[in-house]
């Protein structure tokens, strides 16, 4: 008897379950069945040239997406960041237009003001107890109007812009250095989520804030801390993508927020159940960047392109919540 209790336990353990599977590892399966369906129907999709043009296209959405994974981590909303890229394209192209500094001083003030922006989210959260969606949408809203008033509305073009360009377009070893650019960033930010003290800080934080409160952990230190990560992310990507062209406009970066948004959720059903991780988050702005060149070489309408991101972000997030529930109910 107690034989076969035991041996029906360790069915049930090791029972294959199907739901759960689809749960983990759901989106990853769409993300591979995609890249085969447009292989198959597109013939320049799947070349090698193909392939590293979609890495380097996704490569500043990345970034961006995965400072904002820092904050979801917390269990907070950051609505700032497109503002925030856009205001970065145009401060470093302006300091070295307007100003005439050289391109590193250029980065380092882009990147120090940015990271203002940041604090000043972290300081109205943490210190001010204001729900992040409102501090984050009302920082975003003046940053705007930071924006217009540096620039007047009007685009800011160097004169000059061969150097600046050149750290988009320059390769090494025959790839893009946005890309290494994101792998960089997308290393760090995973170390510090999954291998620091600080990092561990922030999953409780946005597990229970109470409960991390209790145990020791500085609450709003955390909180200004993640802030002011997404921040750097946004700076160094918008500093990167004004690059792209030598000038920077008022509104270039205001669509990495809801791409970055709907990357992060997407990652989120990616084998974890529900929680915020840069693997994951990665994982959703390269389904997003395969699915628009596709549609790219096909020549299909813009409009086309945010549909498929509004249902790609439904369906994956919403199969996997489906996939929980039917693997804990079974």
């Amino acid at each position: 008897m107690t034989t076969a209790t035991t041996s029906n336990k360790e069915f049930a353990v090791t029972k294959l379950d199907i739901w759960q599977i689809f749960a983990r590892y759901g989106a990853i399966a769409l993300l591979i069945v995609l890249i085969i369906a447009f292989s198959l129907t597109l013939p320049a999709f799947a070349t090698w040239s193909n392939a590293i043009n979609v890495l380097d296209q996704i490569a500043l959405p990345a970034i961006v997406a995965m400072g904002l994974t820092v904050v979801l981590a917390a269990g907070e909303f950051d609505l700032s960041i497109g503002y925030q890229t856009s205001l970065a394209g145009v401060l470093c192209v302006g300091l070295m237009q307007k100003q005439g500094l050289g391109i590193p001083l250029a980065f380092l003030i882009t990147v120090a003001a940015i990271a203002t922006i940041g604090l000043l989210n972290g300081v109205l959260v943490a210190h001010f107890k204001i729900n992040s969606l409102v501090a984050t949408l009302g920082v975003g809203t003046i940053v705007v109007g930071l924006n217009f008033a540096y620039t007047k509305g009007i685009p800011i073009n160097l004169s000059d812009p061969t150097a600046f360009v050149g750290l988009s377009l320059g390769r090494f070893l025959g790839l893009p250095i946005p890309i290494y650019l994101m792998v960089g960033v997308g290393v760090a930010l995973w170390i510090v989520l999954n291998r620091t003290p600080v990092g561990h800080a922030i999953q409780a934080v946005g597990g229970n804030a109470e409960a991390a409160r209790l145990s020791g952990i500085r609450v709003k230190g955390i909180r200004l801390f993640v802030f002011v990560i997404a921040s750097v992310s946004c700076a160094i990507a918008g500093f990167y993508l004004a690059s792209r062209t030598g000038g920077g406009s008022t509104n270039a970066g205001d669509g990495f927020l809801l791409s970055a948004f709907a990357a992060a959720f997407f990652g989120s059903a990616v084998l974890r159940d529900g929680k915020f991780h840069i693997v994951g988050t990665l994982i959703g702005v390269l389904t997003v960047g395969v699915a628009f060149n596709a549609m790219s070489i096909a020549g299909s309408d813009t409009s086309l392109q945010y549909l498929f991101q509004g249902v790609l972000l439904i369906v994956g997030v919403g199969v996997g919540v489906l996939a929980r529930r039917r693997s804990v109910t079974r």
